[in-house]
């Protein structure tokens, strides 16, 4: 909105002329975000403190969570209105790409703060039932995979059905109509798999923020002509757009972490985990970099795939592989402190985008 309000008296006043440029609204839009996460952080603390939305701990998960029972939890809520307030303020808001990744952040927000709301309501750590919780991911999953279906028929240029092999420049299938079954279980997955991971102090939001960085570069990319055509990418001229909503989930993460990081004054609960798990795979199917997600949030899958691991193992074996999962639960119970398991598990994201972007000149 202050976008286009902008942009439209660019006669009267030549400098906002440089609200035109991508770059300079995706700045505007990260420092909203932080400084809004920031200015609230206090308010939305206290608030949900007077409202007694305190966190309830799992009686199987790790002794030493017990003393952050009652902690601030649905945090989330804050990450969302850092995210969409600066998106809506300085996105163009005609595109369509836009509204996509907006709304599809918003349902899996909003199935994420039934689950938390129950789970107050009921004061236990369980809120909607698996079952429950899954319909919801696969039908908003299901939504963006048709709505990104239909929209190759028609606009074939802006939208598509193929999807892009890493280190394989050749490699690029179209699976038509088979587009939907595989958005619907990246997005379903990549959901999840931020859920997992928020179970330290700032490791989640300290994850995505690596993730939303690694991202807001390859949307820009994308959405770049003569870059994509450079890197071999399938160029999409309105991806570049979302570098915007990337940006403003770098400036909403960084802001969160300043209150969830060790030790945490809230947590941001399913609304904010489903939600940037939803994000980070809507964008990713929008720019066609759908399989690098696995490697830009490398750490993420790690932890959903050790669950996996963890219950396949049980079920066949009567064994575990870990002495608890998540992945970040074992190392607690091998002896690491919290600070280090976060602060470690924070360098292997890093490294895991830095090889995400390595791979787009290794084709």
């Amino acid at each position: 909105m202050l976008f286009h309000l902008l942009y439209a008296l660019r006669s009267q006043l030549s400098l906002l002329n440089v609200t035109h440029y991508i770059t300079f609204r995706t700045a505007m839009a990260s420092l909203t975000a932080l400084f809004l996460v920031l200015l609230l952080g206090p308010w939305m603390i206290e608030r949900l403190r007077r409202l007694q939305i305190g966190q309830h701990i799992r009686e199987e998960g790790p002794q030493a969570h017990k003393a952050k029972a009652g902690t601030p939890t649905m945090g989330g809520v804050l990450i969302l209105v850092g995210i969409l307030v600066p998106t809506l303020l300085w996105a163009d808001l005609t595109n369509l790409k836009i509204w996509i990744v907006v709304l599809a952040t918003v349902a899996f927000g909003a199935i994420g703060f039934a689950d938390d709301y129950l789970k107050v309501a009921k004061k236990r750590s369980l809120g909607l039932t698996a079952r429950n919780k899954l319909l919801g991911q696969l039908a908003v999953s299901l939504a963006v995979g048709l709505a990104v279906y239909l929209l190759a028929r028609v606009e074939p240029r802006e939208y598509s059905t193929r999807v892009v092999f890493p280190f394989f420049k050749q490699v690029v299938p179209d699976l038509g109509v088979l587009y939907v079954a595989f958005a619907v279980l990246l997005l379903t997955l990549s959901s999840n798999a931020v859920n997992l991971t928020d179970g330290l102090d700032g490791l989640a939001i300290g994850t995505t923020l690596v993730a939303a960085a690694a991202f807001t570069g390859l949307a820009y990319v994308s959405g770049h002509a003569r870059f994509a055509d450079y890197l071999d990418l399938l160029f999409r001229p309105g991806a570049g757009e979302l570098t915007v909503f990337c940006g403003a989930m770098v400036g909403a993460s960084m802001g969160f972490l300043w209150w969830n990081c060790y030790p945490a004054q809230v947590f941001m609960g399913d609304v904010g985990s489903l939600a940037l798990g939803g994000a980070l795979g809507t964008v990713a199917i929008l720019i066609k970099q759908e399989l690098l997600l696995f490697v830009v949030g490398g750490l993420f899958m790690i932890e959903a795939f050790s669950v996996i691991l963890q219950v396949a193992s049980f079920r066949l074996t009567g064994r575990r592989v870990f002495r608890m999962s998540p992945l970040h639960h074992h190392f607690e119970l091998v002896g690491w402190k919290e600070p280090q398991i976060i602060i470690r598990f924070w360098i292997v994201a890093f490294v895991f985008a830095l090889f995400s972007l390595m791979t787009l000149k290794l084709r």
